[in-house]
């Protein structure tokens, strides 16, 4: 007897709608994806991209630079999350400045009341999952009246991304399968614009194999039939309104704001950073000097993959000067990144994906 996902394969199979292209907006799917081999099951008229769902390869090299010129300043202790002490930088990576790694905000508040002669600065790299976390330690350290805390803001909000990618000429994407985690924070709502503006149709979904499978078929069913609208597949934690309470607490600390995208520029209002009443503890206000102009490493294509115009072994370096041990792009250091994901896991299909895409592409929308 066949199992609920080749069931689930065979049907995706039967739909005559030529061929689609979906894009995973998460890079916890787009590791699940490679890890299980998924990609390889499909119907060969379905691509899987992957788009800007992992925080740490959209932070622009603006950030990291900024933050390894904090790491050198006197009396200065940086904390961050692991993925991005390796990221390379305009001269050298955050790790040759012994950051001390966090596993949250919390814990570095916690190294600042332990030691009030040393200014702690948190890297605050995240979507809409880490934000208010984020907020509700801004909101502690206030409340305890810790002077010595502060946040590097680069805070990256999902939908605007999603607009963009939905109204650029260059990029062919028929569908979305949505972020699980952002969207138990922030709800379906605020993905609606995508069916109701650009007839594009997408699923949330959560993160094992048979729940993705689940996401692709409401979507393909959704190409079908001509309607397009977003669905949910991860109703177990996932509702239209989101989280009311983490909404609250975002709002009560930050404010939306224009913010760089790596690889794909200046995205308005997509962004949170302090409001006037917690800018305090905003580390670009409390730092303020110059940095050099930023320099993308030479050939590195992250920000075409992030749009999913490229798949990974399209760029020159990937596997070659670019392998995990010496990585010269974001998205070969994060544990969420594509080019990791690939390299990591590989795929029979790579070659001939890209072979399809790249004619998908000749048709823009």
């Amino acid at each position: 007897m066949a199992s609920l996902a080749e069931k689930m394969i065979q049907k995706l199979q039967q739909f005559d709608i030529g061929s689609i292209n979906l894009m995973e907006v998460c890079g916890t799917h787009t590791m699940a994806i490679a890890r299980s081999g998924l990609r390889d099951l499909l119907p060969d008229n379905l691509t899987l991209l992957s788009g800007p769902g992992c925080p740490v390869c959209v932070t622009p090299q603006e950030t990291i630079d900024r933050a390894i010129l904090l790491a050198q300043q006197k009396d200065v202790i940086i904390t961050t999350f692991g993925d991005m002490v390796r990221v390379p930088g305009s001269s050298g990576t955050l790790e040759q400045h012994a950051p001390l790694i966090v596993y949250s905000a919390l814990d570095a508040l916690k190294v600042a009341q332990a030691d009030p002669s040393k200014q702690v600065v948190f890297i605050g790299v995240g979507f809409e999952t880490t934000s208010p976390t984020i907020a509700a330690t801004v909101l502690a350290a206030k409340e305890k009246r810790i002077r010595n805390f502060s946040v590097l803001p680069s805070f990256r909000l999902i939908p605007p991304a999603l607009r963009f990618i939905a109204g650029s000429p260059k990029i062919n994407v028929d569908g979305l399968i949505l972020p699980g985690h952002v969207s138990v924070i922030i709800g379906s709502r605020p993905y609606e614009f995508l069916a109701r503006e650009f007839n594009i149709p997408g699923c949330i979904t959560g993160f094992e194999p048979i729940d993705i499978l689940h996401g692709i078929l409401n979507i393909v069913q959704q190409i079908a039939d001509k309607k397009a609208c977003i669905a949910i597949e991860y109703s177990r934690v996932v509702g239209p309104e989101g989280n009311k309470n983490a909404q609250a607490i975002i709002d009560q600390v930050f404010t939306v704001c224009d913010a760089q995208w790596r690889g794909i520029g200046t995205i308005p209002g997509s962004g949170l950073t302090f409001n006037k009443k917690f800018n305090e503890y905003n580390a670009l206000d409390r730092f303020q000097f110059k940095i050099p102009k930023s320099k993308v490493p030479r050939g590195c294509r992250c920000g075409e993959v992030l749009l999913g115009l490229i798949v990974p072994p399209e760029c020159r370096l990937f596997g070659k000067a670019c392998v995990p041990s010496s990585p010269i792009g974001p998205c070969m250091v994060s544990s969420e990144g594509s080019c990791a994901a690939y390299y990591k896991y590989g795929s029979r299909r790579d070659k001939k994906a890209d072979r399809r895409h790249m004619r998908a592409k000749k048709g823009f929308k």
